[in-house]
Parts: structure tokens; C-alpha cells; sequence
């Protein structure tokens, strides 16, 4: 029997977790805040204990390279905000958006969203995969909320990548 669409994009968001999962289950605490090259981005702790990412409005050139930490922040921030869009609430500023720090806290966090997310994907019918997609294209109103499921997929995707890079490398260096 075929997949419906709604199947095949919580398989195929199924199948994209099970590789962070892998990274996640393997991460050491020297990992999140590894600075692989002289540019960087990151997290850092401000005076409060909280933690705040690098962040400019328009990408520098040129880009730096992300540490897992920022990166696991970046994941945290545009899932977060998704999440906000398809549950209809009025989504968080990018600054309300703070890293939980250490790595237990950082992967419990990612494994929270993704809870979140399965419970939004679980929500959503063949029909509504049709209705215009709240996010991220706000001015694209042919965009649909299959194509925000698929984003976040690929998004997903590529931030795993970027972190098991990472982690290799760090590896492969010590």
C-alpha cells in the first residue's frame, strides 16, 4: 500500500533524526565549543550564565565556520520558530532563543523538539500538507506546509552533516 505524503515526510524526517541521533548519542562535552579553524562562530556565556550565539543580520564574507554548539543553537532556533508557525502562536525573536549550554542540556533540548515536531507532524492530513505554509516564506504564499515539512527535513539534514563533520574532525585531531 503507497505512502501517504504525511507518511512519507515523517519517514523521511524519521530517518533524518535517526542520523543526528547517531552524532548526538556520540558527542563529549570538548565537542560543542571546538573551534576548528580562526573563524568562528559560536556560543558564549554572558554574565548572567545564559549563552548568546555570534550572529550578524547579513552573512560575512567571508562565512565563518560554525562550532557544533552554535550550529545545535541554529537547529534549536529555526525548529523552535517552526514549531510556533504551525501550532499558530505567535513565534519567538531569534534573541529569546538562548543555548542551553552544556551537552546533556543541548541534546535533551534537541530530543524535546523533536518530540514537539512528531506531535505537529502527527497533526497534520494530506489536506492540510495543501494550506499555505506560515513559515519561512512569508511572502510566497504558493508555498505550502508540505514544503515547510520538507524544509525543515533538509535543514535538518544539513545541520547533521555540518555536526558529524565536526565531530570527525575534532577526532581525528586529538
Amino acid at each position: 500500500m503507497p505512502l501517504s505524503r504525511s507518511d512519507l515526510l515523517q519517514s523521511q524526517f524519521d530517518l533524518t533524526w535517526s542520523l543526528l541521533e547517531y552524532h548526538l548519542d556520540r558527542l563529549e562535552g570538548e565537542d560543542f565549543l571546538w573551534e576548528p579553524a580562526a573563524l568562528c562562530w559560536t556560543v558564549r556565556p554572558t554574565a548572567d550564565g545564559s549563552w548568546v550565539p555570534d550572529w550578524e543580520d547579513s552573512e560575512p564574507e567571508p562565512t565563518p565556520v560554525p562550532t557544533i554548539g552554535w550550529i545545535t543553537w541554529h537547529i534549536g532556533w529555526w525548529w523552535t520558530v517552526t514549531i510556533d508557525h504551525a501550532r499558530g502562536r505567535y513565534p519567538r525573536d531569534r534573541t529569546e532563543i538562548s543555548w542551553p549550554g552544556d551537552g546533556e542540556k543541548t541534546t535533551a533540548w534537541l530530543r524535546y523538539l523533536r518530540t514537539e515536531w512528531s506531535a505537529v507532524l502527527d497533526g497534520f492530513s494530506d489536506a492540510d500538507l495543501d494550506k499555505a505554509a506560515p513559515f519561512p516564506w512569508t511572502d510566497e504564499p504558493e508555498r505550502t506546509i508540505a514544503d515547510m515539512v520538507a524544509w525543515v527535513n533538509v535543514e535538518l539534514t544539513k545541520n547533521t552533516a555540518e555536526i558529524g563533520q565536526l565531530r570527525l574532525l575534532r577526532v581525528a585531531r586529538a
